[in-house]
């Protein structure tokens, strides 16, 4: 199989993924968050987690004015504490990318990433699929979330999964494809391992955890199989693949684990925005919270933080 050429590739090269030590992998898990991390780093860190997050809204209730309001947020996370990146992106169901764009123009640095597929089920043609990824990106989105079509893996119709992404891929043109997994729904590390591997060979740019959509989302032994499949990706073509880790992620401690563990297990090169993010919609507000604690002293009450 070459690796490096995914015309040569085929979902079904992967039913011999590498099996998932699951032992080993909690162990690892557990050391992650056992880290302390002292106030200067934190300082940077907290920064780097904002700059790091696709600001999200994925509700039925979703309006332009809620849209424009995030996009505000992403740019301005909170003015009275200077030094603040912007969020990454936000993300937003298609129909609101018009409206994302408008508010934020050509020259933000914040992304616009949209869902696509028929998230969040991804019960609809492929044809359906294709046709909403391209109004995506012809509406202004830069970045396409996909969900994968998990009856289908589950069933082992891989061939399947693989050629749907990498349709999604080509329709995708020059907007960057996350793939989600959904993995509270794939049972097992070892198929979390191997919908990782489909994904990132089907051309997925990132690989993201959930749609944060159901009960269970990511985890940092979920999101470490990622990674690992990620590294053994790089390793084997010397292509980065990024990750995001979604749904779950609201306290800032939590999100800094995450970022130890993505420097211990993929490098530094990976951290950046380009390469990891965080889906999230109450992540930003925890983590401004704590760097008004580290720049006052004391915390502000949550009333001083928009909601979206």
């Amino acid at each position: 199989m070459k690796t490096g050429n995914r015309a040569s590739v085929r979902g079904d090269d992967f039913r011999n993924s590498p099996p998932v030590d699951y032992v080993g992998i909690v162990e690892r898990a557990e050391r992650f968050t056992a880290r302390s991390i002292k106030s200067i780093t934190k300082r940077a860190g907290l920064n780097m987690v904002l700059n790091m997050i696709d600001l999200t809204t994925l509700e039925g209730a979703d309006t332009p004015n809620k849209v424009r309001q995030l996009c505000y947020k992403a740019e301005h996370l909170h003015d009275s504490i200077p030094g603040l990146p912007t969020t990454a992106a936000v993300c937003v169901f298609p129909p609101f990318v018009k409206t994302a764009r408008d508010a934020l123009g050509d020259k933000s640095p914040v992304k616009i990433a949209s869902v696509a597929t028929y998230f969040p089920s991804g019960h609809t043609t492929l044809k359906s699929k294709l046709e909403e990824t391209k109004r995506a990106v012809s509406d202004g989105a830069d970045e396409v979330d996909m969900v994968i079509s998990r009856g289908r893996f589950l069933s082992g119709d891989y061939n399947y999964v693989f050629d749907e992404i990498a349709a999604v891929k080509e329709a995708c043109g020059d907007a960057r494809l996350k793939v989600i997994l959904e993995t509270g729904e794939l049972a097992t590390l070892d198929n979390v391992r191997r919908a990782s591997d489909i994904a990132i060979h089907a051309g997925g740019d990132f690989i993201k955890t959930s749609t944060g959509k159901i009960a269970s989302a990511a985890t940092i032994p979920v999101t470490l199989v990622m990674l690992l499949a990620i590294r053994d990706h790089y390793a084997k073509t010397g292509k980065m693949v990024g990750m995001k880790p979604a749904g779950g992620i609201s306290k800032s401690k939590l999100a800094l684990h995450y970022l130890v563990m993505v420097k211990e297990t993929l490098g530094e090169k990976w951290l950046t925005n380009q390469w990891f993010r965080f889906g999230a919609s109450s992540l930003a507000n925890d983590v401004l919270m704590q760097v008004a604690k580290l720049e006052s002293g004391h915390y502000q009450a949550a009333q001083y933080f928009s909601k979206d």
